[in-house]
């Protein structure tokens, strides 16, 4: 009928090997960060007429779901209305555990000129109590596999809609996508 197959140890625990490798290998895969505004700050509003600049705190969560720490350079989140550039926030440099949370506290200033150009849809956002606000990052770093650094960059792309009035966060859609430069 059929071959008697013989028991072997050795396959065994090759077989055994290579099963954990893959699943190392699949749990080590980098996975996209996740970014979460939790909250907007009025810090400091100025009044330059005919305009207004304010400067904010954003207060944004952060999530580093992969098995490597990670440390990240300096760079600036733009902050759009209406497709124009409204208005910038550094984010300093700094690290983060592996598979691991934290708030980043963000200043930003917006540009009540450029408000301006835009201030009939403005107005009619107030009296709606609906802003919707866009923003981009582009985020450069170093990721330590083992003793190997391999650069990566994340670039965020936000949709938030806030209410202008008092700056509660109505809704909002942020897409990371991470690219990992092996060599």
């Amino acid at each position: 009928m059929g071959k008697k197959v013989k028991w072997s140890w050795t396959s065994a625990f090759v077989g055994a090997a290579a099963a954990t490798v893959a699943t190392a290998v699949f749990r080590a895969k980098p996975k996209d960060p996740t970014f979460h505004l939790i909250s907007i700050k009025l810090t400091s509003f100025k009044l330059n007429l005919p305009v207004a600049d304010a400067d904010l705190i954003l207060t944004i969560h952060v999530t580093n779901p992969n098995v490597t720490p990670i440390n990240y350079s300096s760079t600036t989140m733009s902050i759009f209305y209406e497709g124009s550039l409204l208005g910038s926030g550094p984010v300093k440099a700094g690290s983060q555990p592996a598979r691991s949370c934290q708030l980043l506290q963000i200043p930003a200033r917006l540009d009540g000129l450029e408000l301006t150009h835009h201030a009939a849809k403005f107005f009619g956002d107030v009296a709606k109590r609906e802003m919707v606000l866009d923003a981009k990052v582009d985020i450069a770093g170093m990721a330590k596999v083992l003793w190997w650094d391999h650069k990566f960059k994340v670039h965020v792309d936000s949709h938030v809609t806030v209410d202008p009035v008092f700056l509660d966060i109505i809704d909002q859609e942020n897409k990371s996508e991470l690219e990992l430069f092996l060599g």
